[in-house]
């Protein structure tokens, strides 16, 4: 579809919208899906993220490398007589897309706002007791115990205008897993970079240029549009590159990126991603709901998912299903991250009479069926990783179902714990092993254990993962995470599959280089204006 088509179609406000400007210099930007939602706190998604980086802006932000700078915030620390008390001193004269400046009233109702009972974003500030405005460009943040990363969770915390959500009805945040619209769901009121001119789920959204940004002075790019299009289908994504209709693809499909590499005027940039990619088992309900055991629960039997754990070859995965594009792994953190070490990350050699035989010894001779979830418009050849895992264990007689669908279905599915066995990825923007504890193994409460689908549950390992957030002495800290992850990694409730790397694709004249966190932030990109 041609830009002018996308545009005539989109509606906004009611509005039908012009065309582009005849001098207009737009990015024309594609990926595998879509955002669920523009509510900057309501989906802690990477989908979601990279959106909202563009029309909102948090308080710190990371770049292309990772590193942690300042976004909405010059400066921050914690509080010499208070170690509970961090303090942010706020960038003076920042505007928001309707004129108004942001002040630190901004900045408190959006934290306040990301700690209610819908938003997804919530377990990001679980250690957070109150936030109080010292004056206009002065936020103070007080946490239940001293927290020494506190800063490390606020890279995807953005901040609202005030006044704009409680006049267009998004003073709350839209509750995604009941499926309840507000005024942030299709609309969008931030500092960022880019406004939004119109959005059309799962077809296009329109964004443009904002005159009036702080930082536009260090912005190198001459972008005054960018278009955003999710295009499920891989070889539709392509073709649509390969014709000059799109510029940049985000999603590469490793299958493509040979051919890419040769192609002329199309440039290939290519690494590993700080997401660990996985499959989850409920091991807190009774009796699995798609499976021809009845009266108990093949899941909470630990022989039973190390048996799962060893029939998975995850250098086979690595060679055929993402064609190099990966790298195995046995647990669910990333060199990134603090708290990683060799030692955690084993697995099982792939072995099938092993896996059998564990199989037996839990009562499963013959194994048993069970129904697999897994997206198909989210992770790098996420169904073809399922597909892969669904022939390994029919080796050693479990006979997996799939069920693959989009992400608007998958994930909230996973938070109301709707499945048995499920794919997932988990991305660590705050490049700590606290988050991978708190969202996937605490046992699940309103702010924490929010994708804690399996259903696990071990109150004194709540308390350690708890007292990460007050304690302050680094190599204490350090050593509690070890031991976590220790008693974790021998509890298998996830089997983890391996770090997948990502492939963006440009065409000449535009630069971007692989973010880490797969959420590229187009204030950081550069092109060459040809």
């Amino acid at each position: 579809m041609k830009r002018t088509l996308v545009l005539a179609a989109a509606l906004f406000a009611g509005t039908i919208l012009s065309s582009f400007s005849a001098d207009a210099r737009a990015l024309r930007w594609a990926r595998s899906q879509d955002a669920t939602t523009l509510d900057p706190h309501s989906g802690n998604t990477g989908p979601n993220h990279v959106l909202a980086h563009n029309f909102y802006e948090p308080l710190v932000i990371r770049g292309f490398d990772g590193k942690l700078v300042g976004a909405l915030a010059t400066s921050w620390r914690v509080l010499p007589n208070d170690p509970t008390i961090w303090e942010f001193k706020l960038r003076p004269g920042v505007k928001f897309h309707n004129g108004a400046v942001m002040t630190a009233d901004d900045v408190v109702f959006s934290m306040q706002r990301a700690m209610k009972p819908a938003a997804d974003m919530k377990s990001l500030l679980v250690s957070v007791d109150t936030v109080t405005k010292v004056d206009d460009l002065t936020v103070q943040l007080k946490t239940k115990g001293p927290n020494a990363l506190l800063v490390n969770n606020l890279t995807n915390l953005f901040i609202m205008n005030k006044a704009w959500a409680e006049a267009n009805n998004a003073a709350d945040p839209q509750n995604l897993t009941q499926k309840v619209e507000n005024g942030a769901t299709l609309a969008a009121m931030g500092t960022g970079p880019y406004s939004l001119v119109s959005r059309q789920p799962d077809v296009s959204t329109v964004m443009r240029a904002f005159p009036d940004y702080w930082d536009k002075a260090n912005i190198k790019n001459d972008f005054t549009e960018i278009v955003y299009r999710p295009i499920k289908e891989n070889a539709t994504r392509i073709a649509a590159l390969l014709s000059g209709e799109i510029d940049f693809v985000q999603d590469l499909p490793p299958q493509d990126i040979q051919r890419l590499q040769t192609t002329d005027g199309i440039t290939v940039n290519a690494g590993p991603e700080n997401r660990s990619i996985f499959f989850g088992m409920n091991v807190g309900i009774p009796e699995l709901r798609g499976s021809d055991v009845k009266g108990k629960n093949p899941f909470a039997d630990v022989r039973v998912r190390q048996a799962i754990n060893t029939a998975i070859n995850r250098e086979a995965i690595q060679r055929v299903t993402m064609r190099g594009q990966s790298t195995p792994q046995g647990t669910i953190a990333t060199p990134f991250i603090n708290g990683y070490t060799k030692e955690i990350d084993t697995w099982p050699k792939p072995d099938v009479a092993a896996a059998k035989k564990l199989l037996s010894d839990a009562g499963y001779p013959n194994g048993f069926s069970v129904t697999l979830h897994c997206t198909n418009d989210r992770y790098v050849n996420d169904e073809g990783i399922c597909q892969a895992v669904v022939s390994m264990l029919g080796q050693i007689g479990i006979k997996a179902t799939l069920v693959a669908q989009s992400l608007r279905v998958h994930f909230p599915a996973i938070q109301r714990g709707e499945f048995d066995f499920y794919l997932l990825g988990w991305g660590i923007p705050t490049f700590d092993s606290h988050y991978v504890f708190n969202d996937l193994y605490r046992t699940k409460t309103p702010s924490a254990g929010t994708w804690n689908g399996t259903g696990y549950s071990n109150a004194a390992l709540d308390a350690k993962i708890d007292g990460l957030n007050s304690e302050v002495d680094i190599a204490k800290r350090n050593a509690s995470i070890a031991d976590i992850w220790k008693e974790i990694q021998a509890n298998n409730v996830y089997a983890p599959v391996h770090m997948q790397f990502i492939a963006y694709a440009t065409r000449k004249g535009f630069s971007i280089p692989v973010d880490v966190e797969n959420t590229p932030k187009m204030r950081f990109v550069t092109n060459s204006g040809s």
